[in-house]
């Protein structure tokens, strides 16, 4: 089998397109995060704290040299600890991964429900038994 066919047959599999789907979703799923993150949470978090409305500009110096007042402009200067960057980025993974687990748990719900459902509606006997049963039904009424 050549790497090409192979290479058909694996992208043919069911379980890589939903993977390639969920990473698709992921990614614009993201977008969305760090916009919540970003633009709503924590400007409400640098007005509580009293930084002003970009905590992600949260920095200390680690050189004499940086004097500048945003992150950006102070990483142009020398070593800085970015720790306000770092909170904003362990915010946006708190939050993806809550949304995640809610979705998952969502979704195992649903799973358990359609087994229940399974479960409780009995298959109907085989074939053969269903005969003997009339057979049975039938001599017992002569």
């Amino acid at each position: 089998m050549s790497v090409v066919s192979e290479f058909r047959s694996f992208i043919a599999k069911g379980n890589v397109i939903d993977l390639a789907v969920g990473i698709i979703i992921g990614g614009a799923f993201t977008g969305i995060v760090n916009s919540l993150v970003n633009d709503i949470v924590m400007p409400i978090v640098g007005a509580v704290t009293g930084g002003g409305f970009d905590f992600s500009n949260y920095f200390l110096p680690l050189s004499s040299a940086v004097t500048a007042p945003t992150l950006a402009q102070a990483r142009e200067q020398g070593a800085v600890f970015a720790y306000g960057s770092f909170i904003t980025v362990m915010i946006n993974f708190l939050i993806l991964a809550w949304i995640i687990f809610l979705m998952v748990k969502a979704v195992n719900r649903l799973r358990m429900m359609e087994e229940k459902k399974e479960e409780a509606a009995p298959a109907p006997p085989p074939a053969d038994v269903q005969l003997l049963t009339e057979i049975r039904d039938l001599l017992k009424t002569k």
